[in-house]
């Protein structure tokens, strides 16, 4: 479930709307320039972000782990008309990189670019939000959601990425270390939070889809 067929998969993002030029080229710079390309969203997920936008017309959207700016652009590219997205990375190495890419999406109007301390950021933020986006430290993720909740509207949405884990959440064998346990946790939290609607979907590594009532 989790490593699909390269076939299959090459199936699916044949009959999926393609990838976009410049989201390609970022893709390629990406996997030649910087450390663990693994991280980088790709066409499959960007697509279903960007469509999550376009549904729920969202205008206002966060993004917590910016990386390369792949994520970023495909959901900016689904907002409505004068909608912004705030995405935030704690990486400051990458911020240049980052940055050619979104001006070369021409996106750069909707797409507030913050670099620092995620759980620091979040609290000055006075935005109403869509969506939340969660893709930085996963020991961190509990806390991102307990900062974020209050600032989603009622219908609105948090997807959090990588909440299979490569398959280490159900998996009595593997050695539990911070990052894991930090998803574990996660998880368990949303499953039990009575104020959401959730869904697990086994969505390249795993997306926890979360519905604000």
């Amino acid at each position: 479930m989790l490593e699909m067929d390269a076939e299959l998969e090459q199936y699916i993002l044949a009959h999926s709307e393609p990838e976009g030029e410049v989201l390609a080229e970022l893709s390629r710079a990406t996997h030649l320039n910087v450390l663990r390309p693994r991280m980088l969203s790709g066409n499959l997920q960007g697509q279903f972000l960007k469509m999550i936008c376009r549904m729920i017309g969202a205008r206002r959207v966060l993004e917590i782990g910016t990386y390369t700016g792949y994520a970023a652009i495909s959901m900016a590219a689904g907002l409505e008309k004068g909608g912004v997205l705030h995405t935030i990375d704690v990486n400051d190495e990458l911020e240049d990189f980052t940055r050619q890419y979104i001006e070369k999406s021409g996106l750069q109007e909707r797409i507030v670019f913050h670099v620092g301390d995620a759980c620091k950021i979040i609290p000055t933020l006075d935005e109403m939000f869509d969506l939340v986006f969660i893709d930085a430290d996963k020991r961190e993720y509990s806390e991102y959601y307990r900062l974020v909740f209050d600032k989603v509207r009622s219908g609105g949405m948090i997807i959090a990425d990588d909440v299979l884990w490569d398959g280490k959440v159900a998996d009595p064998q593997v050695k539990l270390d911070a990052q894991t346990k930090g998803i574990l946790n996660f998880n368990e939290m949303v499953q039990a939070d009575s104020r959401v609607e959730n869904i697990l979907l086994p969505v390249r590594h795993g997306l926890m889809i979360v519905r604000k009532v």
